[in-house]
């Protein structure tokens, strides 16, 4: 009996390590993503020189740290005023961020709002409310922009909380109706509560709760359209069914339909393990109008509302995705930019990347929100920070300041033989055949040398070249050739940029 109990005691231990390990594990591209997905742990925020280092945005913007150690960022919203509210869930609170009244391009203070909140995530101002959204229930606090006023009270109670999708983002169109997504409690499974897996909608006195549209497995980022009118919504597809399968959808929602969770996948493929319960609703699924990458998980959508914004990218919107763990290779951990067609047809294309460098994860976007002055902030609940976002602070502006600093980059101050040497060295090391000046077009092999001068100084670009990231070799270049070498490759960047000739 005793070797029986011992046998079995085993078992029940080495089964399912072998089970996890042989099922789990190779779909599993980063275990600390996974433990931040799970227990919302992170690292250190980075600091200004990585930022410039790393992230990589449009010619013409600008991108910066605004502020670092706030554990588990997560929902963002500009006041009108120049703050920034911050809710943190795994620390049950809503910050209130100062904005930058010093000019150092950081917020210059933060105080707790509101704590003792159950997960609070998804946040909108509306008609002088503050509403946020808890797991279990929405709430409301007066709130001026710059404090709040009495008591928070909870409008919304008895919503089904907790499960593998806590978070619950709020969206407005200014109709007398505010949305809420109500995420699955499971990977894939018949739910018990209708309401989970769906996108619910109640008046701003907490009224009139309905289910708006199901079959939805984790909508998080829902927005209206300016420009159509359309309520779209991302969704967070299942998991386990490979690295590849089944998208996640952007979704046109319209009351009253369903999208398809948990009976069919991607654009309208069956479920392998519930479609066959229901097949006649599997086949009403309404298919997405896009796919995203499967388990790149888009957390937030945001359309453009700033006429700088709009006119440079007019019909477009930006899309959050906080990147993968069930993927045996890792993606996501980028925003992308959505833009709209006259047909109607929908482009997508990286805006800001860089969270993700030869394999290791150094941030996941969560939420964008946008100030007055057409300010984008961005939250990284990996990083514990905020970037701020902005057009008109291209990287020739950027350039022209640390070339100054650095030795005359930005005012053309080297001579014609440094600049010689340094195209040499990008000759002798056959440099083009790996990098192009400029845009890459999607699908091509070459790595493209862009906004080099935003994230260097020569002095920096110099010392990269000395340890360079892989796969880039590190070549046998003395001091001074590095430093030519950068030369040549910043003041070629602002000599594209100015149309002025590479050896002026």
């Amino acid at each position: 009996m005793k070797k029986f109990l011992l046998i079995t005691l085993l078992l029940l231990v080495i089964a399912p390590v072998v089970l996890f390990q042989t099922s789990l594990a190779p779909q599993i591209g980063d275990f600390k993503v996974m433990m931040n997905t799970i227990f919302g742990g992170g690292i250190d925020s980075p600091d200004d020189a990585a930022v410039k280092r790393t992230l990589q945005v449009p010619d013409g913007i600008g991108i910066r740290l605004y502020a670092a150690d706030i554990k588990n960022a997560r929902g963002l919203l500009a006041t009108s005023n120049g703050g920034l509210l911050v809710s943190t869930p795994r620390s049950g609170e809503v910050w209130l961020l100062a904005g930058d009244a010093d000019g150092d391009g950081r917020s210059d203070g933060r105080q707790v709002l509101l704590g003792g909140l159950n997960r609070p995530h998804g946040l909108l101002l509306l008609d002088g409310w503050l509403y946020i959204a808890e797991t279990d229930a929405v709430g409301r606090i007066a709130f001026d922009g710059t404090a709040a006023k009495g008591e928070f009270e909870r409008v919304l109670t008895g919503l089904p909380g907790g499960g593998n999708h806590y978070a619950r983002s709020l969206a407005s169109n200014g109709d007398s109706w505010i949305y809420i997504n109500i995420g699955s409690s499971c990977n894939v499974c018949i739910e018990e509560d209708s309401r989970r897996g769906s996108i619910l909608r109640f008046r701003p006195d907490g009224s009139g709760e309905e289910v708006f549209a199901d079959g939805l497995r984790n909508s998080m980022a829902m927005a209206f359209s300016p420009f159509d009118g359309k309520f779209y919504a991302a969704d967070i597809a299942r998991d386990l069914l490979g690295d590849d399968f089944p998208v996640d959808e952007l979704n046109v929602i319209e009351k009253g339909r369903f999208y398809g969770w948990p009976l069919s996948n991607d654009f309208g493929v069956p479920d392998p393990d519930l479609a066959a319960g229901n097949p006649a609703k599997a086949k009403t699924a309404v298919p997405p109008v896009l796919g995203f990458p499967a388990h790149t998980s888009p957390l937030d959508i945001h359309f453009f509302k700033h006429r700088d914004w709009q006119k440079r990218f007019p019909k477009s919107a930006l899309v959050t995705l906080h990147g993968s763990w069930n993927r045996s290779k890792p993606d996501g951990y980028r925003v992308v930019m959505l833009s709209w067609g006259n047909g109607g047809q929908i482009a997508s294309a990286n805006f800001l990347t860089g969270f993700l460098q030869n394999g290791e994860v150094t941030g996941r976007p969560v939420e964008i929100t946008e100030a007055p002055d057409g300010t984008l902030y961005l939250s990284d609940d990996y990083a514990g920070a905020i970037y701020a976002i902005a057009p008109g602070q291209s990287s020739l502006t950027d350039f022209e300041t640390a070339g100054t600093k650095a030795g005359g980059v930005g005012n053309r101050s080297f001579d014609a033989a440094l600049l010689s040497q340094g195209a040499a060295l990008f000759e002798r090391y056959a440099c083009a055949s790996c990098h192009q000046a400029g845009a890459i077009a999607e699908g091509a092999s070459l790595i493209p040398l862009q906004n080099l001068s935003a994230r260097y100084s020569v002095e920096e670009l110099a010392d990269f070249l000395k340890t360079p990231n892989p796969p880039m070799p590190v070549f046998p270049l003395q001091a001074g050739e590095r430093t030519s070498l950068a030369s040549f490759l910043l003041h070629r960047e602002y000599a594209a940029a100015t149309g002025s000739s590479a050896a002026e």
